[in-house]
């Protein structure tokens, strides 16, 4: 699966696009006020991923079970140092509602932190190239 993530900041524009094996959605993050750059850091896009994904997976792991999901919340919380400084003591929390018994929803939990595919990446520590400029 191939994905890609653009964003093009001016002073008047903030456009973000992803992309999915050729489908393209347009995010609608502001810039900030005094242009040069989002309103939105880089971290917080960065554990927004982490919920997403979990969220994301939590719904396609339960349907192969047969589990029936009302709601989930996933909430990402970490710290950051100065500048340069990787994330530090990221955790995050998860609440589902659902009529499926507790011990198959916290079964299905401790699956999903298994194969949710950013929590990996983040955990494998996957190299980041700069390629050069076109």
């Amino acid at each position: 699966m191939n994905i890609t993530a653009t964003i093009r900041n001016s002073r008047q524009d903030n456009d973000i696009v992803v992309e999915t094996q050729g489908n393209q959605k347009t995010i609608p993050i502001p810039g900030k006020p005094a242009g040069g750059g989002s309103s939105v850091n880089g971290g917080e896009l960065l554990f927004l991923a982490l919920a997403t994904c979990f969220c994301n997976d939590i719904y396609r792991e339960a349907a192969r079970r047969n589990v029936t999901i009302e709601s989930v919340a996933v909430t990402v919380t970490g710290e950051f140092g100065g500048e340069g400084d990787p994330a530090s003591n990221i955790s995050y929390q998860v609440q589902i509602d659902s009529d499926s018994p507790d011990s198959e929803i916290q079964d299905l939990i401790r699956h999903v932190d298994t194969v949710a595919e950013i929590h990996n990446t983040l955990r494998k520590g996957v190299r980041v190239s700069l390629r050069d400029a076109a």
